[in-house]
């Protein structure tokens, strides 16, 4: 919100310093104890040298069919200026920017100097300027750029006035950034009550005016509605207004904190928004179809108006509105029907002030998209016992200022009566939590600046929270206020009590960090992907297909409804993406969390996955004869993923493969499940290619593990090990199995019975066809055998590899060849 300092200082006392060194220490103070600032300044900026003038002469130009020559008196001399307004006129006091004054530069925002110009033959000692000229944007000025300059209508305004001070343009501003729960500080009156709590100030605000007549017997205008929509909703008509620009003072605390002028009627309900944080709206009496209003929820196929033949469709049963019968007045607290808009030429006035849902209200601001400063309040949550008071103010000053006259009779409903709210806290407590020692004498003088009611008795406190401080519900808000108003610099420092823990990553930690760059050494490049998605992706790739999904109640969109289970569907996306952008080769991998639902009300449990996708070339052709492009296949995506294993700290040899046909998203012939052990880790193959067609894709091969169980089963640390000095021995191997014996048998026979020295055990070669019997293949494989500490002899390898040859034989049916 931005803040007007002078204006602030007339509920001040004795007042703030508002120089410009004492404004920027306030706006340090408001940091450094209230909430933070966007900007602290004035509108005028650095611009100078603008002053009222009166216009004494208009003459056509010789030379020009749109330029005037203006004499123009700013209380010494006349000054000859040339101008193109349309308005221009004899006996009008404008601003003139003399020559060497310095203004804001419309389209680049720079300042920019005045100089003596020859226009046409014509010499013009400055310009005469629009509020666009000098720094007032369109949304706020009171007239659009094309009319021309502005012009000043007030008495109080002469010759020679300081035209940025006549303006409001030299007010320092403090612009806050409100967190959500200081509402109070949405308004003049909460921003005063809070700087006169820092500085120790009294608040002097405007005697209230309540109005005799709060009968509903003679109303003109009657109302309905219930407490659910709105806890308090009331009108008030005003009759005989004359309803033209409002003064020069009015409209500039407007435009000052963002509000465009338009009349006094809609100015004035403004300026109570701003000044007392209580949203109001006004409706012209003469445009409404009926004399009874009701506050409800918007009906099916309403619409509400938005300008010429565009309406805004509401929401039936869910959006609160007020209305006249059939026709729509208002989203309530948020916009107002165009067609029974205030304006210049409207007599008669309804004045509004409601107390409506906040929760409603911010669901409907939400689901139109739509965000007004009344809304912006309410959602906020606004002083519940101060808006009859305030109707009746508003009501009284638009009736002077407009000239017109309250009609008789008040119509409301609801305002029922509400019990002050109490908090009890002690001092002990409070110097407990803040690790002070502060005396009674200054907690409770604390809470006389904050202007809490308090009664105390023996350092036990009951404050009463006024309507204005929403934010205050708790004892734990009492101690904020007093620890913030004492000063936080000021609080004492302490070491934490309790054991004191390395600042180190866990061992956890270390294994999650160690798997991306274990990844990334591999060729993954990271992705990172929705953790929200839809069903069917959802359970796409599981490796649990016995969970349920876990649904949000009111998702973003249709396709970020569920929780993902797996990270393949997210990673799938992200190559999808790539290949739709002429991306063809990827090595993608996703560490992340997946979500497994444990049943309702109750929070899904969450465990770490790694996945990884390749899709394309993992090598490309280069110059060189015969070089070729080396596709992806299962062994690329199968072998990276042994590498990841093993570097991670599980144990090779007992990592094993098993064909695997049980998930359908994967190719049945070419996916195994991986296992360390008896203990399941994931899978790895090729994605079905029925999934790859309905996406779109080229052939990709991809993996998903359970990273906590890697983590869990790989604690040693991977250690170097020394190069052995001592020669290692090879032998070749080939086999002959029945087809239905798969090569992870046969390795898995080789590694549990080729002895203590077998270090290695490597696949090459696979043959069927001429010269093998029907139903048979041949497997070829090398064994290294080697000692660590010795010369290995012949003679051990041998009895070795016989061992094991036998055990082929005599399990598998193998022929050795």
């Amino acid at each position: 919100m931005k803040t007007n300092l002078k204006w602030l200082n007339e509920y001040l006392q004795p007042g703030l310093d508002l120089s410009e060194q004492a404004v920027l220490n306030l706006a340090q103070q408001i940091e450094l104890t209230s909430v933070e600032l966007e900007s602290v300044g004035t509108g005028a900026a650095k611009q100078s040298g603008l002053v009222v003038v009166r216009v004494d002469l208009v003459e056509p130009h010789p030379d020009s069919d749109h330029m005037v020559i203006t004499q123009v008196f700013d209380g010494q001399e006349t000054i000859q200026v040339v101008t193109g307004a349309p308005n221009v006129a004899e006996g009008q006091l404008v601003i003139l920017a003399r020559v060497g004054a310095q203004i804001v530069d419309r389209e680049s925002g720079d300042l920019v100097t005045i100089k003596e110009a020859q226009l046409r033959g014509e010499i013009s000692y400055g310009m005469l300027v629009a509020l666009q000229e000098i720094g007032l944007a369109d949304s706020v000025a009171p007239q659009d750029f094309e009319e021309g300059i502005h012009v000043f209508t007030e008495d109080d305004v002469k010759p020679g006035d300081d035209a940025l001070a006549v303006l409001g343009l030299k007010d320092p501003m403090v612009d806050t950034d409100l967190t959500p729960n200081r509402a109070d500080l949405l308004s003049m009156r909460g921003m005063a009550y809070e700087l006169a709590a820092m500085t120790d100030q009294k608040v002097m605000l405007p005697q209230t005016t309540v109005l005799s007549d709060q009968s509903e017997s003679n109303a003109v205008v009657t109302v309905a509605g219930n407490a659910d929509l709105a806890t308090g909703y009331a009108v008030r008509v005003l009759g005989q207004v004359k309803n033209d620009s409002s003064p020069l003072w009015l409209q500039s605390r407007l435009w000052n904190a963002g509000f465009k002028p338009e009349n006094k009627i809609v100015d004035l309900a403004n300026y109570w928004l701003l000044l007392t944080g209580q949203p109001l709206h006004v409706y012209d009496l003469d445009k409404l179809a009926t004399m009874q209003l009701e506050v409800r929820l918007a009906k099916e196929g309403e619409t509400l108006p938005q300008g010429e033949e565009e309406a805004m469709a509401l929401r039936a049963d869910q959006d609160i509105v007020v209305a006249a019968g059939d026709q729509i007045l208002s989203l309530a607290g948020i916009a107002t029907n165009p067609a029974v808009a205030v304006t210049a030429d409207t007599t008669k006035v309804i004045v509004e002030a409601g107390q409506f849902n906040p929760s409603l209200l911010r669901q409907s601001a939400r689901r139109h998209t739509l965000r007004s400063e009344s809304s912006f309040r309410f959602e906020r949550g606004i002083d519940l016992d101060q808006t009859l008071e305030v109707l009746d103010q508003v009501a009284a000053e638009m009736a002077m200022l407009t000239k017109g006259k309250i009609v008789v009779g008040l119509s409301k409903f609801g305002f029922a009566y509400r019990a002050p709210e109490t908090i009890a806290i002690s001092r002990d407590r409070i110097n407990q939590i803040l690790g002070t020692d502060l005396s009674v004498a200054t907690i409770s003088a604390i809470f006389t600046r904050l202007a809490l009611p308090i009664d105390e008795k023996d350092g036990q406190y009951l404050v009463t929270i006024p309507g204005r401080r929403t934010d205050l519900t708790i004892p734990a808000d009492l101690i904020e206020e007093v620890g913030r108003l004492y000063g936080y610099d000021n609080l004492p420092t302490a070491l934490v009590e309790g054991q004191s823990t390395p600042g180190d990553l866990t061992p956890r930690q270390k294994k999650i960090r160690a798997s991306r760059e274990i990844m990334e050494s591999l060729g993954f490049d990271q992705a990172i992907s929705y953790a929200l998605t839809t069903p069917e992706k959802a359970t796409a790739f599981n490796l649990d297909q016995n969970r349920d999904v876990v649904a949000l109640d009111y998702p973003m969109s249709s396709d970020r409804t569920t929780i993902r289970q797996n990270l393949l569907s997210g990673l799938l996306d992200d190559v999808s993406y790539n290949v739709a952008r002429s991306v063809k080769d990827l090595s993608l991998y996703e560490q992340g969390r997946i979500f497994l639902a444990q049943g309702e009300n109750v929070q899904p449990e969450e465990r770490e996955h790694l996945a990884g996708v390749l899709v394309g070339n993992v090598a490309e052709s280069s110059w060189q004869t015969g070089e070729k492009d080396e596709v992806a296949d299962f062994y690329d995506i199968k072998g990276r993923l042994e590498a990841y294993l093993q570097t991670i700290g599980l144990d090779s040899s007992a990592v094993r493969f098993e064909q695997s046909a049980q998930h359908e998203a994967m190719h049945p012939g070419q996916t195994a499940d991986v296992y360390l052990g008896s203990t399941y880790l994931g899978f790895v193959g090729q994605i079905h290619p029925t999934v790859l067609a309905n996406a779109k894709l080229p052939a990709a091969f991809a993996f998903e593990i359970d990273l906590e169980v890697v983590i869990d089963h790989s604690q040693a640390p991977v250690a170097y090990q020394p190069v052995s000095k001592y020669p290692q021995i090879s032998r070749d191997l080939a086999v002959l199995v029945d087809d239905s014996i798969d090569q992870q048998q046969v390795f898995d026979v080789i590694k549990a019975n080729g002895g203590d020295y077998l270090q290695n055990v490597t696949f090459f070669d696979l043959y069927t066809g001429q010269g093998l019997p029907a139903g048979k293949k041949s497997l070829a494989y090398q064994l290294t055998y080697q000692d660590k500490t010795d010369t290995l002899v012949e003679s051990v390898v041998t009895d070795a590899f016989e061992k094991m040859t036998t055990t082929l034989t005599a399990e598998l049916g193998a022929e050795i060849r």
